[in-house]
């Protein structure tokens, strides 16, 4: 487990927070506070809602009732555009790459956000120089591992003061996803607050210094890593080994 660094990125704060996919309510008024500069891991069964959350923090869904609060800035329609002005950025399950272009033009979507293509380069190949060696590859090309690392660097590239990362581990064999959480812990060191939702509980328990138990889409637990890791387990266990 991580200690949280002193840090001034903003803390990110759920009141009363639900979501539904039509009639059918799946977020139950969340009450959640995120403690800047953490890794804070969200944690729990498949169909908990954890991931339907995480779209209404990123702004890719609408809550039906509550507020996000970003800093001392509360959104009650956030949008991703809203976000991402306030330093928010999110990866979404699948990644969320380009197949069909190059790993740079992926990344040099960002320079049309004002950041400049040789910055925005810099810091994606001195974070993964693999990417360097690819530059020229389309992004459909690339192993599950290193697509993933092209939508972090991708993300690194706005300077983010939240990142909100969906199931980071998915499809990816176990030492990809050990090399990939180690980044994050650096990431989270210089003062970003990492928001995680994944099913892999050891490898996200190890790198995180804050967690919380979902379950039938309102907050459970929440906790140290370790004692919510545990909980956890026994959710999945329960749930039938989802």
């Amino acid at each position: 487990m991580r200690t949280p660094p002193l840090t001034t990125a903003p803390p990110l704060v759920l009141s009363g927070v639900r979501a539904a996919y039509g009639r059918i309510e799946v977020v139950h008024g969340v009450d959640l506070s995120v403690p800047a500069g953490s890794v804070f891991a969200l944690l729990g069964p498949n169909g908990a809602g954890k991931s339907t959350l995480l779209k209404v923090i990123s702004g890719r869904m609408r809550q039906t009732a509550g507020t996000v609060a970003i800093g001392d800035i509360d959104l009650k329609r956030p949008t991703p555009a809203a976000l991402a002005k306030l330093g928010v950025c999110a990866i979404p399950e699948g990644r969320g790459v380009f197949p069909n272009l190059t790993v740079r033009d992926n990344l040099l979507i960002w320079s049309y956000q004002g950041v400049s293509a040789s910055k925005v380069e810099e810091i994606a190949y001195e974070r993964f120089p693999k990417l360097k060696e690819r530059r020229r590859q389309l992004a459909g090309t690339l192993s599950g591992g290193e697509q993933q690392m092209l939508a972090i660097a991708r993300a690194l590239a706005g300077d983010p003061k939240v990142l909100l990362l969906d199931e980071l581990s998915m499809g990816l064999a176990p030492l990809v996803v050990a090399e990939l959480y180690e980044l994050v812990g650096q990431i989270a060191s210089r003062g970003v607050t990492v928001v995680l939702v994944e099913q892999f509980v050891t490898m996200a328990v190890e790198v995180a210094t804050d967690a919380a138990i979902m379950l039938h889409g309102a907050i459970h637990a929440t906790g140290s890593p370790q004692e919510m890791g545990a909980m956890a387990a026994q959710a999945y266990l329960a749930d039938g080994g989802a």
